[in-house]
């Protein structure tokens, strides 16, 4: 029986999505790594669909390999690059209509190929990576939330803090790049609310009452299977993400079987295979209750983590067989 062909749709510089493709070459699976941002001489397509053939077949040529579209069984859909990076030397109104069309077209096509499971469907994680979505979500499954408020109106805010004593900000996105391609990043902070004024009606704002919690927990759950760790900053910062990662501890934490089936839960609510949950412990772990949501990061990073070469395999398990649900559209 010939292994299904993986379509890995990411950047050239992934070590995530390498891990990946590495234990599906040991097992001699076909994997085809494409970046939809090389449109052009570096990848061309073709893609027919009509009455005789009701889904899209055709052809995909990179610059060393090629694929049948109808041969594509999984889709790995990890970090590609953004189509407007393309086509950043055109003129503003060019390179918006370029990368519109391509993110339309090819991306439409990729996004769409008949019987392949994603991991995840890009369309999935767009609706997941919102936050007040991943909020009301985990309440309606029974999980702990902070308390929180979306506003931006300066009263509402300060009647919040008023009402819950300590918050915390932090933002919905990542800062976007700059001018010279740099990203950063702002981490979940407490707040002064004598520091609020009028410019909070600029945009939308995310507080949170603060969990006086005991420690932090990624899990990650890879189709049915689950991995936890608890973290701790040694220097005791509010968000560990902020310092260097590599001072991170980490120890194993059973998830309480509540919490892991509400986990599973929220995943097929949103067609995902695949997310990394945050939580906020405010007892040892052992209870459900001790547990408070905190976020999921539907496309997030594990390949820091100690257990990474277990979530490999997971990712392997899941991409080279077609027994495994979740995840596909």
């Amino acid at each position: 029986m010939t292994a299904p062909l993986v379509l890995v749709i990411t950047s050239l510089e992934d070590v995530t999505a390498d891990r990946v493709i590495g234990a599906l070459n040991e097992r001699e699976v076909p994997v085809v790594r494409v970046d939809p941002a090389d449109i052009g001489a570096g990848l061309s397509f073709g893609a027919r669909i009509g009455a005789g053939a009701p889904s899209w077949g055709g052809r995909l040529r990179t610059a060393s390999r090629e694929v049948e579209l109808g041969e594509v069984a999984a889709v790995y859909y990890r970090r590609p690059t953004l189509y407007s990076a393309r086509y950043g030397h055109l003129p503003a109104q060019q390179r918006d209509f370029s990368a519109a069309e391509a993110r339309h077209g090819l991306g439409g096509v990729l996004g769409h190929l008949h019987g392949a499971r994603y991991v995840n469907h890009p369309s999935a994680v767009t609706a997941a990576d919102f936050k007040p979505a991943q909020l009301q979500r985990a309440a309606q499954l029974g999980l702990a939330i902070p308390p929180t408020l979306v506003t931006n109106d300066v009263e509402q805010a300060r009647k919040f803090a008023a009402d819950h004593g300590r918050i915390i900000y932090k933002t919905f996105r990542g800062l976007p790049r700059d001018e010279d391609g740099h990203t950063g990043a702002i981490w979940a902070q407490r707040v002064d609310p004598e520091s609020f004024d009028d410019s909070l009606a600029v945009t939308a704002h995310l507080f949170q009452a603060e969990i006086p919690k005991t420690g932090d927990v990624r899990v990650t759950v890879v189709g049915r299977r689950v991995f936890a760790q608890q973290i701790a900053a040694p220097d005791g910062a509010l968000d560990w993400r902020r310092g260097d990662w590599d001072q991170l501890l980490h120890a194993p934490i059973a998830v309480p079987m509540p919490i892991e089936a509400a986990l599973h839960s929220y995943l097929s609510a949103f067609g995902l295979a695949f997310g990394c949950f945050d939580f906020a412990l405010t007892g040892d772990g052992r209870e459900p209750g001790d547990w408070v949501f905190i976020e999921c990061n539907p496309n997030g990073q594990w390949g820091w983590l100690p257990d990474a070469g277990d979530i490999t395999t997971a990712f392997a398990d899941i991409l080279s067989t077609s027994t495994e649900g979740g995840g596909a559209r």
